[in-house]
């Protein structure tokens, strides 16, 4: 049984980002048959973003009024939101309306909206229900959320989305009345379409929600639970918590000034410091990795070819599951290798965003090397902060419910600090070009 509730885990945490992440994996089949174009990522990061608001007011109700909350019914409730929009999508995302004398693709705002809203809410909700589970289940729950990415990403490789060819064109003639000839990119038609794929992400949700009814309420789960208070199912758990403060607070005031931790971060050791530097790093990290270094991702590899960045993209996906699944079996708690992999992983970041601003003619452009070195790079920078987000979620388990419910706030925070300090940079500065995957002509 302990075997099906690590699936269970896996399956539930999957639900947690795939909405997003299949939407942004799709926008180069959806972009071309909107009217937005490719104004439309950035209305979709301020929409994203806009969407915060649903896990401000968890994070507020778990503050101002603990144990009122019912975290299950909240879970149902936006998973379910979540299969419904991705459902609706799949009818109405062409459909477009006139605001202001133009056509707007006003169905699909609304319903990226509720999408983004139930993913940026299952990061302070998701996580806080993995305490009524042992602790080894939070590293499988881990893997799922590193799945929600890379599931989507492999989709879309075999529908063939963002795959291009690089044919002749004819430019205009010269003066000697010949044709110069280039190579172009053009995009390969998809071998199903965004309907079917929008069919597939609703599908992942069910599939989430039907895992989360069995960890809430089967039995045999029940008996992986760590507490037998939280074996009567979601109801008893609301009932009782009504009834009580939330399990530990994250830290203990009455905590004997003789407390021998188990480790450097070990079950309820945190001091007030060590919380402060997690929450920094926390923040840190996922300010990267969601959003500052995903947003200039093709900057730092279409120069360097189409194989290059799709390889990339692909490899990184895989990266983040890794991660999890790595730390199921290699859970090194120290401050300092947690301090080391932030720096190793900031150092990377650092060079992939230097590449990206040196588009479309960074370092090795013409050389395999430069190729092999920016995949590399993308994997590294994600295995290593990846393996950073889940030590951390692993630490703050032991020290709570409420530490929890603050972790998935944090990052929250941390990607939205990500897409405010970006967002202009690309889209309003325009200061990174792009390469061109088929013709990129450097000095």
């Amino acid at each position: 049984m302990s075997v099906l509730t690590h699936l269970l885990a896996v399956l539930f945490g999957m639900g947690s980002w795939v909405s997003i992440n299949g939407l942004w994996v799709e926008l180069p089949l959806i972009v071309p048959q909107v009217p937005e174009g490719w104004y439309l990522p950035s209305y979709l990061s301020v929409l994203i973003q806009a969407a915060n608001v649903g896990p401000l007011v968890v994070t507020l109700m778990h503050r101002l009024r603990p144990g009122v909350l019912n975290e299950a019914a909240v879970i149902y409730g936006i998973v379910a939101v979540g299969a419904v929009a991705s459902f609706l999508l799949a009818f109405f995302w062409k459909e477009t309306v006139v605001v202001a004398g133009a056509p707007r693709s006003l169905a699909l705002l609304v319903l990226t909206f509720f999408l983004a809203a139930v993913d940026c809410t299952s990061s302070v909700t998701f996580l806080p229900f993995m305490m009524h589970l042992q602790p080894h289940f939070l590293t499988s729950y881990f893997i799922g959320e590193g799945l929600s990415g890379l599931l989507p990403a492999l989709a879309a490789l075999v529908q063939g989305v963002g795959l291009v060819r690089c044919v002749n064109s004819s430019q205009s003639l010269n003066h000697s009345g010949h044709g110069a000839r280039r190579l172009e990119a053009r995009y390969q038609p998809s071998n199903f379409s965004a309907e079917v794929f929008f069919f597939f992400l609703s599908a992942m949700m069910l599939v989430s929600l039907a895992a989360f009814l069995l960890l809430d309420l089967h039995p045999a789960v029940a008996r992986q639970q760590p507490d037998p208070r939280y074996s009567a199912g979601s109801r008893e758990r609301s009932r009782r918590s009504r009834k009580r403060p939330e399990q530990r607070p994250m830290m203990d005031p009455f905590r004997p000034q003789n407390h021998k931790p188990r480790s450097s971060l070990g079950s309820s050791s945190c001091s007030q410091k060590q919380l402060v530097f997690i929450f920094v790093v926390l923040g840190w990290v996922n300010a990267l990795s969601n959003t500052a270094l995903p947003s200039v991702q093709s900057y730092s590899c279409l120069p360097y070819g189409n194989g290059a960045y799709h390889l990339s993209a692909a490899l990184a996906a895989v990266s983040n599951p890794l991660a999890g699944f790595v730390a199921m079996f290699v859970s090194i708690r120290s401050l300092v290798f947690l301090g080391f992999l932030t720096v190793l992983g900031t150092g990377i970041g650092s060079y992939i965003m230097l590449m990206a601003a040196l588009s479309p003619c960074p370092l090795l452009v013409n050389d395999g090397a430069g190729a092999a070195i920016m995949v590399l790079a993308w994997i590294l920078f994600i295995f290593s902060l990846s393996y950073v987000k889940v030590i951390i979620g692993v630490i703050l388990r032991d020290e709570g419910h409420s530490a929890l419910v603050w972790c998935g706030a944090v990052v929250q925070l941390g990607s939205l600090l990500g897409a405010v300090t970006m967002f202009p940079l690309v889209s309003v500065y325009g200061l990174f070009s792009s390469g061109d995957p088929c013709s990129t002509s450097c000095p």
